[in-house]
């Protein structure tokens, strides 16, 4: 059971502590670049290095805008590397710094890369037990992917954290009120990463958009609107936001899964959640009162405890 300290109840607190305060040491990585059908590639960072042994190996998928860099993603790899676990972390296309080969990009429902990685992990990896993590819109398309290959997954098991599986409430709720700050936040990397492009592509015969026309973008939605959806073949941001939601494709899971949430998220409302007939039996939900997106710190203020990650660590451990 999570319960916060009273300074640390505040839903905004619990999202941007770690952000903020956590002073961690970077660890030692060993990047291998898997290169993808489509010619494109993306970066995946074992911690340490690659597994010699049978050790279970977990894959980590990040958030948007996140990478190797997010505190969530460093302390996760730490406290599973201390109970024996291999990890590692794929960055969605164009998220390691190394900007990707083509005009598309990485989205929220996009489990082409990761099921791919998670084949080739089951191929060179034959001993090793299999798992993954995907925290917010990692965890949304975590848990499209695992709805999608049911009883076929090579997953022995998965869990999503303050996963956004109504997309279409999280673009509405991001740009309402305080939570418009967050969207600013995660904004701007997705544009300057779209601006960048048109150096390598002609974007703007392709998005029919110039470059100050990215600039002026104002929301998430309106970004997916001329950008996400066009260049992934959606026809709008909402056939985007209905075709890779989440909530649709739960009660398909076949594999044990847990998903944590906060009802106190920012960036999204309740309604996201699902009800109990839209679950599998195979699926877990977890829903707390507080924990904002991505936080679930305990503790107090000066001597937190990292919830989340003991949690994590502690379902893995009986899968």
């Amino acid at each position: 059971m999570f319960k916060p300290s009273i300074l640390l109840k505040n839903c905004h607190i619990q999202t941007l502590y770690a952000p903020l305060f956590r002073k961690q040491p970077i660890p030692q990585v060993e990047i291998e670049r898997f290169n993808l059908e489509d010619g494109d590639f993306v970066e995946c960072y074992w911690y340490s290095n690659k597994p010699s042994d049978n050790r279970p190996i977990v894959t980590l998928f990040h958030g948007l805008a996140g990478s190797f860099k997010s505190s969530y993603i460093m302390g996760v790899m730490q406290a599973l590397d201390k109970k024996g676990f291999a990890s590692v972390l794929m960055h969605f296309r164009g998220c390691s710094g190394k900007p990707n080969l083509l005009p598309r990009s990485y989205h929220s429902g996009d489990t082409a890369d990761a099921r791919a990685w998670i084949d080739y992990l089951k191929v060179n990896y034959k001993e090793s037990t299999l798992h993954a993590i995907g925290y917010s819109i990692g965890g949304n398309m975590l848990l499209k992917l695992l709805g999608e290959d049911g009883t076929s997954s090579p997953l022995s098991s998965a869990l999503a954290i303050s996963a956004p599986m109504d997309l279409q409430i999280t673009a509405k709720t991001i740009n309402q009120g305080f939570s418009k700050r967050y969207q600013s936040h995660l904004l701007e990397p997705l544009k300057q990463t779209l601006i960048q492009k048109y150096s390598q592509f002609d974007m703007k015969q392709l998005l029919k958009l110039s470059t100050e026309d990215v600039r002026n973008i104002t929301t998430i939605e309106e970004f997916d609107e001329k950008y996400t959806a066009p260049i992934n073949g959606f026809s709008s941001a909402s056939d985007y936001y209905n075709q890779c939601s989440a909530k649709q494709f739960l009660k398909n899971i076949q594999v044990p899964t847990l998903i944590i949430h906060a009802l106190d998220d920012p960036f999204m409302t309740p309604d996201v959640l699902p009800q109990p007939q839209e679950l599998s039996k195979s699926v877990n939900l977890k829903v707390f009162k507080h924990g904002g997106h991505v936080g679930f710190v305990a503790g107090n203020f000066f001597k937190p405890k990292y919830w989340l990650e003991e949690s994590i660590v502690n379902y893995l451990l009986n899968k």
